[in-house]
């Protein structure tokens, strides 16, 4: 009964939701927003840089998705463009030429992006994941050379960690870091590493400690290391089932030689460091899972009020109008949860409970919702010419990547 109702209100009255939400909004202005304590409304400065990242979806990814689904291609001219707007970079504070506007912004800007292409979108969002930990723990002169050069001209880097036998569990990550006077000698490979192919830099995680018993904390070490470095080598595009216009590769490094200038804080802060980045950066992730759950709804919604069966649109059947229900419902709740995420760290507070959370229920929810949305599309939903499959293909890597959602439900 209560998904019933959901469906009801979300499919037949959207427009009285719409202009009763107006009114609202109006009425609010008038209301001194200290005395209201809990507040979900965008400040207009927020609004703008949402509708400016929906108008981007609509005119630059949309119309090129399937494109770069289809060939791989990475999407290069559509990055330019977003860097342009600032879509990029947007971490890095403005004495080194960013232009900072907070993780909840980010968000705003990531579900409209997400919602035309999550491929293409997270290739757009890899710089952020690799720079946090430079943003964090780098000194001046770090700072200054490897996040100042990202917003002087539309570069990319990648955050090297993964590894053919370390995923997840960062602990167990295997390269080598081998201190030889003011530098390090470099071995090992890393696997799976996202905008690998196209990165000026990387953010290494490397194992600097001798005795293999040292515990994670204090045998890892973070580094910047140079795409360009000798022994460095970049393995095949990798073939991937959904987002394949991001660009992910393996990565081998053979005796590359690494400056001691080059290492973020001291030996042993690495893994402090590579777990710090995830606080920062698991919201945009999550909220690409609520824009692809966002699509989905749109596109099964649209699809099941235009297709009829027994002389009414399919939406009229309960079997398809409690999906749909459903859907909504886990939809908003997904965008709650990474609001939240996002509102903590921007706040200065720890949100690794709260972004756990929504990356995990997020993650779930899009692969629920793209999942009901190629069964509400039936037969049509298993062809590649309709919306849906693609939707359900890229959906599964948000329970994958920036920690397995397995591992995060263990934790």
């Amino acid at each position: 009964m209560l998904r019933a109702t959901v469906f009801s209100r979300f499919a037949t009255c959207s427009k009285h939701i719409r202009s009763l939400s107006t009114a609202v909004n109006e009425s609010i202005k008038n209301v001194d927003t200290k005395l209201l304590g809990l507040s979900f409304e965008l400040t207009p400065e927020q609004v703008e840089f949402q509708q400016v990242a929906k108008k981007f979806c609509q005119d630059e990814i949309i119309p090129k998705a399937a494109h770069h689904d289809e060939t791989g291609e990475y999407p290069l001219e559509i990055l330019k463009k977003a860097w342009k707007l600032g879509f990029l970079n947007n971490h890095i504070a403005e004495k080194y030429g960013g232009s900072p506007y907070g993780v909840f912004t980010e968000c705003l800007i990531m579900e409209e992006c997400h919602f035309g292409c999550s491929g293409i979108t997270t290739a757009m969002n890899a710089n952020n994941l690799s720079q946090a930990p430079v943003v964090n723990a780098g000194n001046e002169e770090q700072k200054k050379k490897y996040l100042g050069r990202m917003t002087e001209e539309c570069l990319f880097s990648a955050y090297g960690v993964t590894e053919p036998g370390a995923g997840s569990d960062v602990a167990s990550v295997r390269t080598r870091a081998v201190r030889k006077g003011d530098e390090y000698v470099l071995n090992g490979q890393k696997m799976w590493i996202t905008g690998a192919g196209v990165a000026n830099w990387f953010f290494v995680l490397a194992r600097t400690a001798d005795d293999p018993k040292t515990p994670a904390n204090k045998a890892l070490t973070g580094f910047i290391v140079d795409a360009k470095s000798p022994g460095v080598t970049l393995g095949r595009k990798e073939q991937m089932m959904g987002q394949r216009a991001s660009d992910t590769r393996g990565i081998t490094f053979e005796d590359v030689i690494v400056p001691k200038a080059n290492r973020l804080k001291e030996e042993g802060d690495g893994f402090r460091i590579a777990m710090g980045a995830f606080d920062q950066t698991r919201p945009p992730v999550a909220i690409g899972a609520v824009g692809v759950s966002r699509r989905a709804l749109y596109e099964a919604t649209k699809y099941s009020m235009e297709r009829k069966t027994f002389g009414v649109p399919i939406c009229n059947h309960q079997a398809i109008s409690f999906m749909l229900a459903d859907m909504a419902i886990n939809l908003e709740l997904s965008r709650l949860a990474v609001h939240r995420a996002a509102y903590e760290i921007d706040c200065g507070r720890r949100n690794t409970y709260w972004a756990a959370i929504a990356k995990a229920f997020a993650a779930d929810t899009a692969n629920k919702a793209a999942a009901d949305c190629v069964q509400i599309f039936g037969g049509n939903g298993y062809n590649r010419e309709y919306p849906a499959e693609k939707l359900m293909r890229d959906a599964k890597i948000f329970q994958v990547f920036t920690l397995c959602v397995l591992v995060i439900l263990i934790s």
